[in-house]
């Protein structure tokens, strides 16, 4: 097993488990697991020896999404209501690290799984529509907390999750900022399947064996040709997304809101 940065990286023959790695946090993304993730999917699409990898987190949480406090303390140095911290949004920034990671999520060229061992927040439910297959923990929750935060979706989500759940469940997801059950993910096409605990990551694996196990090419053509017709629109989306952030936060009410609620969090870091 090698650890690179806050991911644990465990080779299963042609399988490549990829663990976020920060459980004292919730597996939340700070810059470094941002950095981290993104080099380690990088790194898994160059290496041949890698024919699928499988995220999931370290101990009982998936991921907690983006670090709040980190995103605090941040927006605490930046220059006025112009958004310099939030993944995808617009503004005069160097790229966040978010932009980065999810970068190297949208272009990875061989299958993605997931297997979601717990709580899944924000990222931790978005990331998971940019996956080819998703197995979900029997105690797996997953929640999309951006309209309670006062924001908006994040990652192409408001594309993708329609998508993959259709409108009126994606639409329920996205503006309540609700809990999804493990059973409800799987009901909704967000997830295929769900298992007890114990049996979650060796399924995962089990499944990423058997897909690795085809002749390569013909894997990453077929992955090619199941993920083309998205790829404008995904860009596009992630595109809308940071232009609405943006301007949310240039209203000075909305953007005092938000950074209100970021300042909880940071206190109660």
């Amino acid at each position: 097993m090698a650890v690179e940065g806050r991911v644990r990286t465990e080779d299963h023959g042609r399988v490549r488990v990829l663990t976020f790695d920060r459980p004292g946090r919730a597996n939340a993304f700070d810059a470094a697991l941002y950095r981290a993730a993104a080099a380690g999917l990088t790194g898994a699409d160059l290496d041949d020896g890698v024919g699928a990898v499988v995220l999931t987190g370290a101990g009982r949480t998936f991921t907690a999404g983006t670090d709040l406090a980190e995103m605090a303390d941040t927006a605490d140095a930046g220059p006025g209501p112009v958004d310099r911290t939030t993944p995808g949004a617009a503004g005069d920034r160097p790229e966040h690290p978010f932009d980065a990671f999810l970068d190297a999520v949208v272009g990875f060229g061989k299958p993605l799984l997931a297997a979601v061992n717990g709580a899944g927040v924000g990222l931790g439910l978005t990331l998971l529509a940019h996956c080819d297959l998703v197995l979900v923990s029997e105690n797996a929750r997953l929640k999309a907390p951006f309209t309670q935060m006062g924001v908006v979706p994040e990652a192409a989500s408001s594309y993708l999750l329609p998508r993959r759940m259709g409108d009126q469940r994606a639409a329920e997801a996205l503006l309540t900022s609700g809990w999804i059950s493990a059973e409800d993910a799987v009901a909704s096409g967000l997830a295929l399947r769900k298992y007890a605990p114990d049996d979650l990551l060796p399924e995962a694996v089990a499944l990423a064996q058997a897909i690795a196990a085809h002749p390569a090419g013909s894997v990453r053509a077929t992955k090619a040709l199941l993920t083309a017709s998205r790829r404008d629109a995904v860009s596009e989306a992630r595109r809308r997304e940071g232009a609405a952030f943006a301007d949310i936060l240039r209203s000075p009410a909305m953007g005092n809101a938000i950074r209100n609620h970021l300042a909880g969090e940071k206190g109660a870091s």
